[in-house]
């Protein structure tokens, strides 16, 4: 159901009605709404996407396709709050003219412009955990080829789906399951795409209900054969384990970004948290760099006071690196963590050299938007933006701040978009300033962040945690 209100301004919005139909995929039930003949065609602008969580492999959460929403008309955009099957506490993407978006039990949505539902796909199972704990948080991601696009279910499966009627994909190796425990072990982060591979992380469940490890899983987008499993416990064990069979627990990879990839290496990076630390087959609290295809690792760090943020729940896996080229060329790492610190890290040496405080002191589990070497983080007590400078000693100099909650910043057409998860809300900026040259209504959240383009911003609302089967997104559009 779709219900019209305005963001800011006196306007409205006009759509037609669907009808409807259903495909059974053979493993999974895709249920299929025909789109009104006014609907753009499948792929109206092929530049025109938004694809993954942080919009490229390396996590930047900059996107360049147009957005049509300036400073000047933002204020214009109208709000309309649709229904849907459960609740979005993640982020959508968008590709071939519409956005696909996954919700906390597993049902995969496809949505047109102006909100309508193209089709609803639910995965095989889910009565048995509808309603439950078992939840997930990931962001699908659209494969390149744009007729896929891949989604996670709370059993741990990873499924291929067709992008026109949400069909599941059978053939080879997918679905792919990548946990022998999905009641412990949780696939809760944005999956990712490099190159021919799908890369996905596990964690724990709220609580920190042992046993579980956090592993990082590469699949081959044709076959859905995996590649690589590299578990961050147990890590002498290159496959993936009954999390009871491993004495060492927790150690989740629970960022919102997941795996993220380096330009130029494609290395995949990864943060995790709470666990044993040995240097050898243990890597609690650790930045760990892997090879491209996750078979092997290459580097890590660990902070001194490993032991200490373990022992006190502190994670420092809150956060993925986010990654920012320096004026010396270098590639840099932003380490968030619940600490409430900020660390910069010299990837190629892995080690820091500066830290300091998170937006407002708080924990962070967001992830930046980075553009060039400007960027911008946000956490429960403020929202900032940051400059790296320096040739010889890199620095993050803080360029402006304001008290205001947000999620991970996107930016998009120019403009800075966070979503303030605790009053409900948009706010829109100028890269330069602290004050939002608009501010769309939406309801709470949690982890959500929204997407901007195409002359559209939408977000999910609600909390997964809350175990809901119902939810909302808002949809705002230009005139």
């Amino acid at each position: 159901m779709i219900r019209r209100g305005l963001a800011l301004a006196g306007v409205a919005l006009a759509c037609g009605c669907s009808g409807g139909g259903s495909t059974d995929s053979g493993t999974g039930t895709a249920t299929a709404t025909t789109e009104p003949s006014s609907v753009v065609t499948l792929f109206p602008k092929p530049g025109n996407v938004w694809p993954m969580f942080g919009v490229t492999p390396d996590r930047v959460n900059v996107s360049k396709a147009p957005t049509g929403i300036t400073a000047a008309n933002a204020t214009t955009l109208a709000r309309v709050s649709i229904d849907i099957p459960g609740t979005v506490d993640s982020s959508p993407i968008f590709v071939g003219g519409r956005f696909v978006v996954t919700t906390s039990y597993g049902k995969t949505l496809a949505l047109d412009r102006r909100g309508h539902i193209l089709w609803t796909y639910a995965p095989p199972g889910i009565d048995g955990w509808e309603g439950s704990a078992q939840i997930t948080n990931a962001s699908p991601a659209a494969d390149p080829d744009k007729t896929h696009v891949y989604a996670v279910s709370p059993d741990g499966v990873v499924h291929k789906l067709n992008l026109a009627d949400g069909s599941e994909v059978t053939d080879g190796g997918w679905p792919v399951t990548i946990t022998r425990d999905p009641t412990h072990e949780k696939v809760g982060t944005a999956l990712n795409i490099s190159g021919d591979l799908v890369l996905a992380t596990t964690g724990g469940y709220i609580g920190d209900a042992p046993p579980y490890q956090g592993h990082v899983v590469s699949i081959d987008r044709a076959s859905g054969e995996i590649v690589h499993v590299w578990n961050s416990l147990c890590s002498d064990r290159h496959e993936i384990i009954d999390p009871s069979t491993c004495p060492d627990s927790d150690s989740a990879i629970w960022a919102r970004a997941g795996a993220v990839v380096e330009p130029g290496t494609g290395r995949i990076l990864v943060a995790t948290g709470n666990a044993p630390y040995d240097g050898k087959t243990a890597w609690g609290d650790s930045v760990l760099e892997l090879s491209p295809d996750a078979g092997e690792l290459v580097a890590s760090w660990t902070p001194p006071n490993e032991e200490e943020l373990n022992s006190g729940d502190v994670d420092l896996g809150s956060t993925a690196p986010a990654l920012v080229r320096g004026v010396d060329g270098r590639l840099y790492g932003i380490q968030g963590g619940k600490d409430a610190l900020l660390r910069l890290i010299d990837i190629g040496r892995m080690e820091v050299v500066q830290t300091l405080p998170t937006p407002g002191a708080q924990s962070m589990f967001t992830a930046p938007a980075v553009r060039g070497r400007d960027v911008f983080i946000a956490t429960a007590a403020g929202t900032a933006a940051y400059r790296l400078t320096g040739s010889g000693t890199p620095r993050l100099l803080n360029t402006w701040q304001n008290d205001t909650a947000g999620t991970s910043p996107v930016i998009a057409g120019g403009l800075v978009y966070v979503y303030d998860p605790t009053g409900g809300g948009i706010d829109i900026y100028r890269p330069g300033t602290p004050d939002p040259v608009a501010t769309l209504a939406a309801e709470a959240g949690h982890w959500q962040s929204p997407i901007a383009i195409d002359g559209c911003v939408l977000v999910g609302e609600g909390d997964a945690n809350e175990h809901s089967t119902s939810g909302t997104l808002s949809l705002y559009r230009l005139p």
